[in-house]
């Protein structure tokens, strides 16, 4: 924890708090403690029990995914509070984990939107990586339906599902532009040069067209 405090850089801080996340820690030195540390499961838990954003972010860097159990990753995606250590939870341990599918299906339809756009981001996964079994047109229904009033976390989440529904299905492509375009979710997103926005219809488009160039 002191290592971790010493690293502290209050113009780090000052950008993630614009983001949600109460840290002034680089993510590049984040990622060199943890290499250094390597795998410590009993380390990560306490690193975790701390309720420090930093530190939970350690802690999903040099945990062993496998050793969660069901319930106790659940806990934990309700107590991530900051959306950089939520999206760590999920895509370093949850994915890894072999209670993904599971808790997919439970977060889902959670009542807590933060929690539902938990169970939206592996369902992106698996619309990109496994999506036998998956309902695309019930899912960009939902989206359709809800995306636009839905709060920031859980609308970003769907947003994301509705790109990448876009991006590797060409049979729902038509529909997915159609839904961004007519939602307008993100349109105006603040976008670096170079970056891709995050709006649907423009980020559909532009990763189609890299896959035809490539």
């Amino acid at each position: 924890m002191a290592e971790l405090a010493g690293l502290e850089d209050p113009r780090f801080r000052e950008v993630n708090e614009k983001h949600g996340d109460d840290h002034g820690v680089s993510l590049g030195k984040l990622r060199a403690l943890a290499k250094r540390l390597k795998t410590q499961q009993e380390l990560a838990r306490r690193l975790w029990e701390t309720e420090d954003t930093a530190a939970r972010l350690l802690a999903t860097l040099i945990c062993r995914p496998k050793a969660f159990e069901r319930d106790e990753l659940d806990v934990m995606v309700r107590g991530a509070r900051t959306p950089k250590v939520q999206d760590w939870l999920v895509n370093y341990v949850v994915k890894k984990g072999p209670h993904a599918e599971e808790l997919r299906t439970a977060w889902f339809a959670d009542p807590d939107p933060v929690v539902a756009s938990a169970g939206w981001a592996l369902t992106t996964e698996r619309v990109a990586k496994k999506p036998e079994g998956l309902d695309l047109s019930g899912l960009l229904d939902v989206i359709e339906a809800e995306m636009k009033a839905a709060p920031d976390r859980l609308q970003w989440a769907m947003n994301n599902c509705l790109a990448r529904i876009g991006i590797e299905h060409a049979e729902h492509r038509a529909r997915a532009l159609d839904i961004g375009e007519r939602l307008e979710v993100l349109k105006d997103y603040p976008t670096p040069p170079n970056c891709t926005s995050p709006f649907a219809p423009l980020w559909i488009t532009e990763m189609v067209h890299r896959r035809h160039d490539t």
